[in-house]
């Protein structure tokens, strides 16, 4: 499981955008949340998920909105589920409890922790995932509102039409925002993630 921790930063110098957040992953999650995403705490909340693709989303959406501190936490979680995330528990939840501590301390403000006995460890995934967050960190607005219709379905010709700019223009934002790796890279973190989110047998080596 994928234990999402996100906690605001520099809350007490601004408004509390904890709320317009929490909407905006219930948004890319649909019904893909295990446990919905809630307020643990005055300016921080979690999401608990069960499919990689999912946690890359979050951690995708979060990076775009700035100004969170975002620690992942991958390993079980105690069964059965409560109905909120508040109440669960379990090795993920202590995981995204180091991850987000330590991510407010880095420049990227992320940070991931793979729990003990996994098939991975958090060397083997951390770096991955953080350099794409600081990728994604990097991306203008203007590369965000491409990646958007892009990922709509529209071709970048029909996106320079709506975006009223011309295919020349279009093209150097692709450039810029390195959209034409967008989805690959997603695909591959995903399956970086799933692919620790599986016990490690006694007789078996983390995998390199």
């Amino acid at each position: 499981m994928f234990v999402i921790t996100a906690d605001q930063v520099d809350s007490r110098a601004g408004s509390d955008r904890v709320e317009a957040a929490l909407r905006s992953v219930r948004d890319v999650l649909g019904d893909a949340a295990a446990l919905p995403p809630d307020r643990t705490a005055g300016d921080e909340f979690q999401v608990l998920v069960a499919e990689p693709g999912a946690a890359v989303d979050v951690v995708r959406t979060l990076t775009r909105q700035g100004g969170w501190s975002i620690g992942v936490g991958i390993g079980p979680v105690e069964r059965p589920l409560p109905t909120t995330t508040r109440a669960a528990t379990g090795p993920a939840f202590y995981a995204a409890r180091d991850a987000v501590e330590r991510a407010k301390a880095v420049p990227e403000r992320f940070a991931l922790e793979v729990a003990p006995g996994l098939a991975r460890t958090t060397a083997e995934v951390e770096p991955l995932v953080a350099q794409t967050v600081r990728s994604l960190a990097r991306r203008s607005r203007e590369g965000w509102e491409l990646a958007d219709l892009l990922d709509r379905g529209y071709s970048r010709t029909e996106a320079a039409a709506r975006l009223d700019i011309t295919p020349q223009a279009v093209a150097k934002r692709y450039a810029s925002a390195d959209l034409r790796s967008d989805a690959p890279v997603r695909g591959a973190l995903a399956s970086l993630l799933g692919s620790a989110d599986r016990e490690r047998h006694d007789d078996e080596e983390p995998t390199p």
